[in-house]
This record gives C-alpha cells, structure tokens and sequence, in this order.
C-alpha cells in the first residue's frame, strides 16, 4: 500500500524517533498544530467529529441499531395496570434496580377514564436479564399489602431513582430520585438507603418552571463535579411566578446544582442543525465506560394523522377507539433517537432513529412503544466468552389489555456510531491531541478480509519513524479490547505526552472506539 504524507514542518526529532520528512499529501489538515486535545487516558467514542480532523476515500459515521432479545418482563398485575411507563434500570452493587410507574385506563364513550391512581413499582435482578418483583409489604392497593409498590405519594407519575455518585454522600441517602409534575409542584427530590424505603426532601418542588409530564431526571455529573438534571419543557412555553402554559413542541431543559436542592444555570438544549423534532422524554445519562460523554435516548413523537398506511398498522380496531378520545392516541407513533454531549448543553441529535418500531406485530407501532427505560445495564452475551454488552428496556403493549411487556435490547459496548469503511476503504486523522499510557487498544469490528491500520503523526502531519502505514500490522477481529502494534510492537511509551495525530486505515471494518492504556 503506498504510503499517504502531508505536507508539514520540516524534519525533526520526536522522543527516541527520528520523523520522517513529508512529501505529498492528498488531504489538508483542518485542525491547527497548535490546537492539541489531551486525552489521558480517557476513552473516545467517534459519537461526534470532535476528535476527527478528516475522512477521505470510503469512510462514513454509521449509526447502529439496538437488537431486540428477550421479553424480560410482564407488567400485569391488576396495580401495574396497562399504562405503566417511564422505567428506570441501573446497577446498584449487585443487584439492578428497575422502578416504573403503575397505572390503569380504559376507554368509553369516547372518552379516557382511570381505573385507579397512580404508583411506583419496583422489580430486581442478579444479571439485568432475569427479574422478579418481590412483595414489598409496604403500600396498600385493595385492601392488600402483597404487592411490588415501593411508593405511593408524590412524584409518583415519573418517579425516577438514580445512583447518587457524589464522593462525600452520606450512606443513608446514596440513592435519590426526581418525580413530580407542573400541577402538583414541579420536580421534587426524594432519597433511599436502600433502594425500598423513601422519603421526600423538603415539602416543595425543587424546580418549579417546567412541563414536567414525562420521566425528568437528575444524575451527578463527573466532568463538572456539579449535579444535573434534565427534564420536559415546550418550546415557546409562557411562564409566571406559578404557572407554565405550554406551547411550541416538546422540549428538553437542564440545569445545574450543588446539592440537588437549589438549581441555576437553566439552558434550553440544542442541536445544531437538526431540524425540530418532538422529544418526549429525554433520557440523558453520562456513558460509564467514558463519563465526560452524554448520551440521551429520547422518544421522539411523531403525530402522523389517518393514512392507508396508519391504518393498515396493527389493531386498528383499539387504534380507532383510542382516537375517539383523542386523535393522536390512535395516530401518534414513536421511536427512540440517539443524541449526545460533551457540555450537557449543545447535542448531537441523529436524526435517523435508534431504535425503530421494528417489525408489524401485536402490540407495536403505537403512541408510547418502544419508550426505552432510562439508563443502561451491562450484561453478559448469550455466547460463551463473549464481550459483555450494553442493554436497553424498551416498552410495548398496554392501553388495552392486562399489561405492558419490556423487551431487553442489546448493543456492542460503545456501538452506538462506528466509523464505518467499505473493501475499498479509506482514512481518518484525528485532531492534534496528547495520551497518557503505553499502548493503544481499539474497540472494532473487521470482516474475515477487513482491517485496521494506525500511523502515528506529528501534529503537524509528519509520519512519525517507526508508526508508518509500512510499519503498521493490521489489527482485525471483533473485539473491545484490541491492541495496536508496529512490526509485532504495540509500545508507544516514547510518544506519551507529545502532541500527535493518529491516522486509521480502515477496509472493511468498523471503528467505534479507542484508548490509550
């Protein structure tokens, strides 16, 4: 393969390897010499172009898709009711946490009617595949404490647990959670120390100002070692001292706190040049493997009126009964998108969906389906000695019938968007940056003929001695975890520290992450 140059600075030294004097080059750099991110060792995600100077010959982002398993749970117990919705998961020790809310309706004379009130159930598990929900014996529903209800009270329509990771939190309130909506008082704050047994903060909302009627959330924010919260707003919406009158499209806000309690620093979130788009819930959470990186999973809502094509959707009969109470119940539809952060403010929104309605069957394709619960869990593969792999729980059924079911959806760890490169493939360089560490591992995916070489430069573009495309063994597989090497050599001690640019060959392959370690 030949050898691709820039032009650059002349010849110098670099640590113990002499550079390589450039001779031609058939892309410019973007990115100035001088303008050098410093990775550590912290791992980048290609989720934006943030750390990308240029693609050239057949490379493009691609946007991966969640793959559905298993059914996990059945939520049809008589106070779950068939409207249960905005679920929380997460890790908590050993054990993954779900709560959701439990609701009940029914349609008549054109009309929606509630069987009964609202509440907070809760289920648990040792691998985020296999659930139970215990008998809590904390709440009564009709006349009987036998049940899984962890709450009942306010907040209890988007009840909404977290892992509260700030380092200096007292143990008998390491677990907190956000729920409430605009008529009831806003967004309160509830805390747990053990997950079960709650209790609100205060007597108020601590934010006021809001739409608030979905799952809005709040969370500790490593990068800024600041709290904070994320929840539903219309665009255009007119406020009061007390009151919010929606209008507009639905919306998402944040803000910024100290101790979850007083809030500032409130910013509309935007998204560059995506076009305007319905988000109803937003689902926004710091990506573990890599906390200075949001990514949120809102439901987009899309209100698509009667067509041929609407009608010829599953149960059209339920469709149109649900339309008589309110249009968009029989013809709004929704899917879950992809967006993500490195400020929590200005978001990269795939336009394209992240997970779609999927096939036509019983139970899909209707207002509310596939609204995936907030954060993700880390689960093992169904193959034996497999990478571990990120899990989503996407809603379907409900509205009629005994309830709800959450189907478990999987991806690659850091598989949201790849770096994808055709047989005939192509490049990408990254902007000038700085790494700690000795070794550079890869998470990609290569067919059985695909490959993935890496150059290192100078920042100015000159192939360092040694890390050139000739030295360069081709690194394929399907693996997290991969190491990079040179002529059977992975060690890159000499150039830690020093400004340079990597240079990825790719053919037939996809690269979704790196980290130097």
């Amino acid at each position: 393969m030949k050898r691709r140059e820039f032009f650059g600075a002349s010849a110098g030294v670099l640590a113990t390897g002499a550079i390589t004097t450039a001779t031609a080059s058939a892309e410019t750099l973007k990115i100035a010499a001088d303008d050098v991110y410093d990775m550590g060792q912290r791992r980048e995600l290609f989720i934006d172009e943030f750390l990308v100077d240029s693609l050239t010959g057949e490379l493009d982002y691609k946007l991966h898709a969640p793959q559905a398993q298993e059914l996990v749970i059945r939520q049809d117990k008589p106070w779950e009711g068939n409207a249960s919705s905005y679920h929380t998961v997460f890790k908590d020790g050993d054990t993954y946490r779900m709560y959701y809310r439990g609701h009940d309706f029914y349609f008549k004379n054109g009309g929606l009617r509630f069987t009964h009130g609202e509440c907070t159930c809760y289920a648990e598990s040792k691998d985020g595949i296999h659930w139970e929900k215990p008998e809590l014996g904390l709440f009564e529903f009709e006349g009987s404490k036998k049940n899984n209800i962890v709450w009942m009270g306010p907040g209890q329509h988007n009840f909404s647990p977290f892992v509260d990771e700030r380092p200096d939190c007292p143990e008998d309130e390491r677990l907190k959670a956000t729920g409430g909506v605009a008529h009831n008082g806003g967004m309160r704050l509830f805390k747990s120390a053990d997950g079960v047994h709650w209790k609100q903060v205060g007597e108020k909302g601590v934010i006021t100002v809001g739409a608030f009627d979905s799952a809005n959330i709040a969370f500790w924010d490593k990068s800024i070692e600041k709290y904070r919260a994320y929840y539903r707003i219309f665009t255009e919406g007119t406020t009061t001292a007390e009151v919010w009158k929606p209008a507009g499209i639905r919306a998402i806000r944040t803000a910024v706190s100290d101790d979850l309690v007083h809030w500032g620093e409130f910013e509309d979130l935007t998204y560059g040049d995506s076009p305007p788009q319905q988000m109803y819930t937003n689902n926004v959470i710091s990506y573990s493997r890599a906390p200075h990186i949001m990514v949120g999973f809102p439901m987009r809502y899309v209100e698509r009126g009667w067509s041929p094509s609407m009608r010829a959707l599953p149960d059209l009969e339920n469709r149109e009964i649900r339309a008589e109470a309110h249009i968009r119940y029989g013809t709004a539809l929704t899917e879950t998108q992809l967006m993500t952060s490195r400020d929590g403010i200005e978001f990269k929104r795939w336009d394209e969906a992240f997970i779609r309605p999927g096939v036509e069957r019983k139970d899909s394709w209707y207002y509310g389906h596939n609204n995936v619960a907030w954060q993700m869990a880390t689960t093992a593969s169904r193959f034996e000695g497999a990478d571990d792999e990120i899990s989503f729980y996407a809603e379907a059924g409900g509205w009629h019938g005994t309830g709800k079911t959450l189907t478990r959806y999987t991806l690659r760890q850091d598989g949201f968007v790849s770096v994808n490169a055709t047989l005939k493939g192509g490049q990408l360089t990254t902007r000038p940056l700085t790494f700690e560490g000795s070794e550079l591992e890869l998470n990609l995916s290569t067919s059985a003929i695909g490959y993935v070489k890496v150059e290192c430069l100078t920042a100015a573009g000159e192939v360092i001695d040694s890390f050139g495309i000739e030295q360069a063994d081709e690194t394929f597989g399907d693996s997290s975890s991969r190491k990079v090497s040179w002529n059977g050599n992975p060690g890159l001690k000499q150039l830690a520290g020093k400004p340079i640019r990597l240079r990825f060959t790719l053919s037939d392959a996809d690269l979704y992450s790196f980290k130097f370690v």
